[in-house]
């Protein structure tokens, strides 16, 4: 399995997103090397430097991106990985 390699924040973008799938995009990041003390969950990073992780969250998949430009208070990222969320029939997160 492929690790993140990052130092310091890791962004995880939420817009109202449900607890359960706060969760386990915790818990899948975690699989892939980031600490649960490094993750932020916020709806925008605040003073984005670049290098850092961000990963945005989706019900399905996660976009894990590397800030390469920082203009004010805007970013420009370029997605590095792509983690597939699964789930049950029933909506569970089932990996």
């Amino acid at each position: 399995m492929q690790q993140i390699e990052y130092s310091g924040t890791v962004w995880a973008l939420s817009h109202n997103d449900p607890e359960p799938l706060i969760e386990h995009s915790i818990k899948k990041l975690g699989d892939y090397g980031v600490k649960k003390e490094d993750i932020k969950i916020v709806d925008a990073p605040d003073n984005p430097e670049v290098g850092q992780v961000v990963v945005e969250i989706w019900p399905h998949e996660l976009v894990v991106a590397r800030i390469r430009t920082v203009r004010g208070e805007s970013f420009i990222s370029g997605t590095e990985l792509n983690i597939e969320l699964k789930s049950d029939e029933t909506g569970k997160y089932i990996d």
